[in-house]
């Protein structure tokens, strides 16, 4: 064996040895100004590289012979140089033309290479920092949503945003496709508590942009992915200095400064550069309940090039905290906000009359650290080597430590016993039927009396406790290979090794208020049947059950892999082939209650408070999994390319959904499978871009863990094992309408069918077999968006919208959302002094311009009882509109 792998290694390191040639250059636009970022890459290779602030490039390679130079940015005609390459030094100044399209961009997703959009056998978006800047997108949902083939639902606030992939269950967060900075995953192990990849981390001014790759190819590189790839590249500093200011403020209070900065450290002839960014904000929205929004993070690297490569040491840290919006008791039928006391619509019950929340428990005192929302405070640091022992021999290596304490502080209102508004006085008869009266007042200092007719609702709160610490690392050899034919084979033999340490520990409490927009807490003492006195709520909690869990989980994994992407004329072929195994441990804590409070005339739910009785039940699983990619693309013409690409991939189950069980030391655990077949066409020319693909996506032996509010308490429900089905059409569009004015699209249209279901109820221990032939939850039918773009370098404008088809609430499909249309608005001017790159952009835009309150999702915690729709509604709907204003300064 070991012989078998020294000569495999010695394969790999033998290169012929060329002549090294040097090639720079400058690259500008037809005004003369220089386009920094540009991509500079000869074609059918990895040698490349991208233009500094001033337009400048330069690298070296050992290519020898006819060759051709791609120049591409965004916006811009690609251009090719042809070159002749035989070890002298070659200078090469190109003028990019405006009109490029977006299918030229090059990316490196998900890909061993450099190539475009066009010349990738799969599916690929892109968005430009630059364009998230102009729009003001604060969450990952105003980002993603006008990417094809994406459901995203952004109604709780600036972070943990639900991202749905097309053709797959709506698992919440990212379960299908992982959140990833420069290539490595925020989170390597998703589901060992249920927090969503983007509340470790904010979009900020320091990223080239962000691309998504969907589709099978996904799962090959690195972490690997089922069916989908959101990817941040940060900037790195260049020879030139450059910085920018972004000053954001908008309604509500907001006020926002990003800051970059990048250029050389040392000396002219050093080679190593830096960059620095990061933003500090305040916020009292989108939704004013009392609690802020606010925070910074900050992120940075230090780039040190060599001749024959390079290394990049970068690191992030957050101290962030953002409020969350649930859904919320609506109109039946009409689902519309209902008037509150003050007869304004009730928007959200979040309050801050909840700040600084604590009581007793056995276990010592609980600090409830609601108003922080989701806070996150941390960060990671990662090394990323790259080092080309030959022009045709090259090695890639990350490694990544994070660590983060996390908290997510969720205000479910509208889940208690009358979880719906209810005026005070049925309340009481409610909860003490033949009571002989009552008293009841605000528990602010006022002291003030509530009104028997005012409207009253209980609601539950709980606090996710979850600290987690991530190891991770990449290493690839790629080798590239030309045929006598003069075609071309970049063959990659790689590994990827992760552990992922998370605890889950979670309280919970719940609370009686007012019915309004941030309502006041409402202390309750009644007069039973049998004339005692009895204390219901204090400080506004009516029940303070206390830690509901105590878990800590961890999990490995360890995956090979080995792909080729080939060249061959007009032919282009990506395979690939991977192998990964994974375990891990789930330790489930046990849960006792003891009286804690002895009050005589407070109730048991007052009195008794459940903490962690220190026993543990553990469980070990184990599995391995394969996955195959394989993909074509043939270009017809000029402006035509066809492509084709099938998968067979696999996704590891969350381990938080295998429960352990006494006298059981391992459980049985499998790998989800997943079938993708995607064929296509990728359109190109100076007028139009776009792309039009059918696809299937097939998925077995899905496992998914539903939660609902059972008791009172919010609990693990449900096991659900699932087979699904989806068959769809996919169309994106650019059309240059005149100069400066592109018309752009997309629209994705999906069947899909739920083909297998059980559901075993984890309360009572019994199964069923249910909903097979129904629409999957959340999933729409219908996705699309369409927006003009306006750009001549100093004005710009910007009008579009999205699309969001109607969807059911739940497997069930007893109830169907209508369609959501969010529209956006954004315009701005720049003023630019072209002796020195400097420039003032001032811009203006509106999230939801038309103010619609649609609805994202119905209550996902209804339970096997399901959602019903009579007087009322649980929802939660699409955030307002809201304006900002921004400056953005380059200097």
């Amino acid at each position: 064996m070991k012989k078998i792998i020294f000569a495999v290694i010695g394969l790999l390191l033998s290169a012929s040895s060329f002549a090294q040639t040097d090639i720079s250059g400058t690259i500008t636009d037809s005004s003369g100004a220089p386009i920094p970022g540009a991509n500079i890459l000869i074609a059918g290779s990895t040698s490349g590289t991208t233009s500094d602030f001033d337009g400048n490039f330069t690298f070296s390679t050992d290519l020898t012979g006819a060759q051709v130079l791609r120049i591409s940015y965004i916006g811009f005609t690609s251009v090719d140089k042809p070159l002749t390459l035989d070890g002298t030094s070659q200078t090469v100044n190109v003028v990019l033309q405006e009109g490029g399209q977006l299918l030229d961009e090059v990316v490196l997703t998900a890909s061993s290479t450099f190539r475009s959009q066009k010349q990738a056998p799969l599916s690929i978006s892109s968005v430009k920092m630059k364009e998230i800047t102009k729009l003001s997108a604060n969450s990952q949902a105003d980002i993603l949503r006008s990417v094809p083939g994406i459901t995203a639902e952004g109604g709780g606030g600036e972070t943990a945003s639900n991202i749905f992939v097309r053709g797959l269950p709506s698992g919440g967060q990212y379960v299908f496709n992982p959140l990833q900075y420069d290539g490595m995953p925020l989170i390597s192990s998703f589901g060992l508590n249920s927090s969503a990849h983007d509340v470790y981390a904010r979009p900020d001014i320091g990223f080239k942009g962000v691309e998504f790759v969907r589709g099978g190819a996904a799962v090959l590189y690195g972490a690997g992915s089922v069916a989908g790839i959101i990817n941040y590249t940060s900037k790195t500093g260049d020879t030139n200095p450059g910085n920018i200011i972004n000053i954001e403020v908008a309604n509500q209070g907001r006020i926002k400064t990003d800051f970059y900065s990048g250029g050389q450290l040392g000396g002219e002839d050093s080679n190593t550069y830096y960059a620095f960014t990061g933003f500090v904000r305040h916020d009292r929205g989108p939704i004013d309940v009392g609690l802020p929004t606010k925070g910074v993070q900050f992120r940075g690297n230090i780039k040190k090039k060599f001749d024959n490569g390079s290394f990049t040491l970068s690191g992030q840290f957050i101290d962030d905290k953002a409020q969350f919006y649930l859904p919320i008791p609506l109109s039946g039928g009409s689902r519309e906000r209902i008037n509150g006391n003050d007869g304004n619509p009730v928007e959200q019950l979040l309050t801050g009359a909840l700040a600084n929340t604590s009581f007793n428990t056995p276990g010592g005192t609980y600090n409830s650290p609601i108003a922080d929302g989701v806070a996150t405070t941390g960060g990671y640091l990662m090394g990323d080597f790259n080092y080309r022992f030959e022009d045709d021999l090259k090695l890639t290596s990350k490694i990544k430590y994070a660590n983060y304490k996390h908290n997510f502080a969720l205000y479910v209102g509208g889940n208690g016993a009358n979880g719906n508004p209810i005026t005070l006085d049925n309340y009481v008869e409610s909860i003490a039927p033949g009571n002989l009266g009552y008293t009841a007042a605000y528990q602010s200092g006022s002291g003030s009396q509530i009104n028997g007719n005012d409207l009253v609702i209980d609601n539950l709160h709980v606090d996710r406790l979850r600290p987690m610490t991530d190891y991770s690392g990449e290493i690839n050899l790629t080798k590239s290979i030309e045929t006598a034919n003069g075609g071309n084979h970049n063959i990659t033999v790689g590994s990827y090794i992760a552990r992922t340490e998370a605890e889950d520990v979670n309280y919970q409490y719940r609370v009686l208020t007012e019915f309004n927009n941030n309502p006041q807490l409402v202390n309750l003492n009644y007069t039973d049947a049998s004339g005692n006195n009895v204390v219901y709520s204090q400080g506004g909690l009516y029940n303070r059950i206390g830690q509901t869990a105590n878990n800590y989980l961890s999990q490995n994994r360890v995956a090979l892999y080995v792909t080729d992407e080939m060249i061959l004329d007009r032919w282009r072929f990506d395979v690939g082939f991977r192998w990964e195994h994974t375990d891990g441990i789930n330790s489930r804590g046990g849960i006792m209650s003891e009286t804690v409070y002895t009050t005589s005339d407070i109730t048991t739910e007052l009195s008794d408070v459940q903490t962690a009785d220190g026993t543990f039940l553990r469980t070990e699983v184990n599995a391995s999994a394969w996955a195959l990619s394989l993909a074509g693309l043939y270009e017809l013409t000029e402006t035509t390319n066809l492509y084709a690409n099938f998968s067979k991939g696999y996704f590891f189950p969350q381990l938080r959904g295998f429960a352990p069980v006494a006298g059981i030391s391992e459980s049985p655990y499998d790998a989800e499978n997943i079938i993708q077949f995607e064929a296509g066409a990728k359109f190109g020319n100076q007028k139009f871009s776009g792309s039009v693909a059918g696809y299937y996506v097939g998925l077995k032996d899905r496992i998914s863990i539903r939660q609902a509010i059972v008791a009172g308490q919010l609990i693990d429900e449900t096991r659900a094992e699932q087979n699904t089905r989806t068959l769809g059409i996919e169309a994106t569009w650019d059309y240059n309408l005149a100069q400066y004015l592109n018309l752009r699209g997309n629209a994705t249209y999906q069947n899909h069918e739920i083909t297998k279901n059980t559901d075993f109820d984890l309360v009572n221990g019994t199964s069923t077999e249910a909903n097979v032939g129904n629409e999957l939850a959340r999933q729409p039918n219908l996705l699309g968006g369409l927006g003009l773009y306006y750009d001549n370098a100093a004005f710009d404008a910007n009008f579009g919208f999205n699309y969001t088809g109607a969807k059911f609430t739940d497997d069930t499909n007893n109830i169907e959302l209508d369609a959501i249309t969010i529209g956006r608005l954004g315009a701005g001017y720049t003023f630019s002094k072209e002796d020195n790159n400097q420039s003032v952009r001032l811009g203006v835009s509106v999230f939801n311009l038309f103010d619609s309150d649609g609805i994202t999702e119905g209550n996902p915690r209804a339970g096997s009882a399901g959602q019903t729709e009579f007087e009322f509604f649980v929802g939660r709907p699409i955030l307002p509109r809201r304006l900002f204003l921004t400056a953005t300064f380059n200097f």
